[in-house]
């Protein structure tokens, strides 16, 4: 496949200031991860992030500077997931906290912590907009000379082409199953109205 976008499709409705923090009432919308991208692995594991990606991720840094390079957490440790997770530093500050609000010594915590925070590194965006996958993680999810990368709202995924193909037609089988008088996207009407009873 050629490096190239195979489909793109960003939106924001108000950008936060770079290095500012959300607060609450804020009426500003962070950019989501949007698009599905294959671009080149090269011999040293240095892919290109896509632009609206680094445009996320520079509004999730709350220490990026202008004309600086922002920061993000890769995660490789999620269960039966053959992919890397990206998340913007903001959007990790956020799963720690729903995981710091389980009971400190449960076993469910240490788990989570382990997934989430022991298999992990940080990494940040070099000036070519590339990060690196060390030669642990391009091993661990098989790629080798091209990656997807595919928006996942508040966080992208990176996944060998072969294998994110297998996974999304998972995803369509899936759907295939569902009954037909069940359209998925009514999923998000109930979670809209569930958020908004408070149950």
């Amino acid at each position: 496949m050629q490096e190239a976008a195979r489909f793109a499709f960003f939106t924001a409705r108000k950008r936060l200031e770079p290095g500012r923090r959300r607060q609450k009432g804020d009426t500003q919308v962070a950019r989501r991860f949007r698009g599905e991208w294959v671009h080149k692995v090269d011999a040293k594991g240095r892919v290109s992030i896509p632009a609206p990606f680094r445009r996320a991720l520079e509004e999730g840094d709350p220490d990026f500077e202008p004309k600086g390079n922002p920061y993000l957490v890769l995660v490789y440790g999620r269960k039966n997931k053959n992919c890397i997770e990206g998340y913007s530093v903001r959007s990790m500050d956020e799963v720690d906290d729903m995981i710091a609000a389980l009971p400190r010594y449960s076993r469910e915590r240490e788990a989570l912590e382990r997934m989430i925070n022991t298999q992990s590194s940080q990494v940040q965006v070099d000036e070519n907009g590339r990060i690196v996958l060390s030669a642990k993680l391009r091993e661990k999810i098989g790629v080798a000379k091209e990656a997807v990368l595919a928006g996942m709202g508040d966080k992208f995924q990176i996944w060998e082409p072969a294998a994110y193909e297998a996974d999304q037609a998972q995803i369509d089988n899936w759907l295939n199953d569902q009954d037909e008088a069940e359209d998925p996207f009514a999923l998000l009407d109930r979670a809209r109205l569930g958020a908004g009873s408070g149950g």
